[in-house]
């Protein structure tokens, strides 16, 4: 049953191998003073930076620099950021790079003329944003966030131990997002790998709640064949253009609120990897990861249906013979093999996780209501526990 919702998306995309072009038919529209957003350099070595650089001077843009944002931004990068903003009078943040630059170009835009610690309004109380918004554009270099075509942004105050994300409304969504395949190909393969684990737990956290025969399970069974098919394919070849493009958009729809409608939503994996990445700044895909299969392990009774119906749809598994439960737990272990096939870490551990950073952790794990069973603070623990085993 869907039920009653209300969809729209104002982000505009440009895709494909000359998506960049795009970039000058959207600057004009937006004043002088650019804030352009990046990370460590990287697209200083691929050359992208000369290319985005080029373009903004040829369309009369002011460019005002703020590098260095990290795989998860935190609150005094943020900071650092909207006293740049301030400073330059920015008409328009250009964040090119990966989902994290994407989340801390938007988290800069809501934050800059905030008349209070924005740390405190939209990451602690979760409030609406009631002042100016910078508009921001995006040039994507990494695929998995779908922060390219959604109002999330994800912080880290490291003193507090929190990592929290925010989901802002159509407002705050990136005004247009420059997508080509390209650009993702020199991304090293660790990042690669958890940016692809990263779409799929995107797409489960929406496809493991809710009502059991919905248009959106549909679509989502469709985009998990298509994302294990192409990451199959990327992961030895990482310059397939028709995998990358593949990934690229699917990672995207993952994201962009579509597939939620009529779905109540999970959300748990990522909440237990934020509280994970928190303690660890770990990469966040990875986070995931390692939390996925024991997590499903330990909710697949509450959601038995949905998840035999994962195995058939998604994992080919036969049903020949087998109950409920068996064809439900062949779907998970197809689903493990998969995830080592590819890479992944599996075991937080290899995170950096210790025993006793565990009370920790689950301290810091918001508990959301929307999937199959609501957890207590024991069953994170025991979660925790089971991933340490793998």
């Amino acid at each position: 049953m869907l039920g009653n919702f209300i969809y729209s998306n104002p982000t505009k995309i440009y895709f494909g191998e000359n998506a960049l072009n795009g970039l000058r038919e959207e600057l004009p529209k937006y004043g002088e003073n650019v804030l352009l957003v990046y990370g460590g350099g990287s697209i200083k070595k691929n050359g992208i930076y000369d290319d985005v650089i080029a373009i903004l001077l040829e369309c009369g843009k002011k460019v005002i620099e703020d590098a260095g944002v990290m795989p998860n931004p935190t609150v005094e990068k943020l900071y650092e950021g909207c006293e740049r903003a301030r400073e330059g009078n920015i008409d328009l943040i250009l964040a090119v790079g990966g989902g994290s630059v994407c989340d801390y170009a938007k988290a800069v835009s809501v934050s800059t003329h905030c008349k209070e610690d924005p740390w405190e309004k939209y990451y602690l109380r979760m409030e609406d944003v009631d002042n100016d918004i910078i508009p921001v554009g995006c040039v994507l270099t990494m695929v998995g966030t779908g922060s390219e075509m959604n109002g999330g942004s994800v912080i880290t105050n490291h003193k507090q131990k929190r990592k929290i994300g925010h989901v802002f409304g159509d407002n705050v969504m990136p005004k247009f997002s420059i997508m080509n395949p390209v650009y993702t190909f020199t991304l090293p393969r660790y990042q690669m790998t958890a940016g692809f684990f990263d779409i799929m737990s995107h797409i489960l956290e929406q496809y493991f709640s809710g009502y059991d025969d919905n248009t959106s399970d549909y679509i989502m069974e469709g985009l998990l064949k298509s994302l294990i098919h192409s990451t199959k394919i990327a992961v030895k070849n990482p310059k397939d253009y028709e995998a990358r493009s593949n990934i690229m958009w699917i990672a995207t729809w993952a994201l962009n609120t579509f597939v939620a409608k009529g779905k109540t939503t999970d959300w748990e994996v990522h909440m237990i990897g934020q509280s994970i990445g928190a303690y660890t700044d770990a990469t966040h895909g990875m986070t995931l990861s390692a939390v996925s299969i024991p997590y499903y392990k330990f909710i697949m009774p509450y959601g038995l249906k949905k998840f035999k119906r994962y195995a058939i749809n998604v994992w080919d598994v036969k049903p020949d013979g087998k109950t409920d439960e068996q064809i439900a737990e062949q779907g998970l272990a197809e689903m493990e093999n998969y995830m080592r096939e590819i890479g992944l870490v599996m075991n937080i551990s290899e995170l950096g996780v210790k025993e006793e950073m565990l009370e920790g952790i689950a301290d810091g794990t918001f508990i959301m209501e929307g999937g199959y069973k609501v957890l207590e603070h024991d069953d994170v623990i025991q979660i925790l526990k089971e991933s340490m085993k793998y």
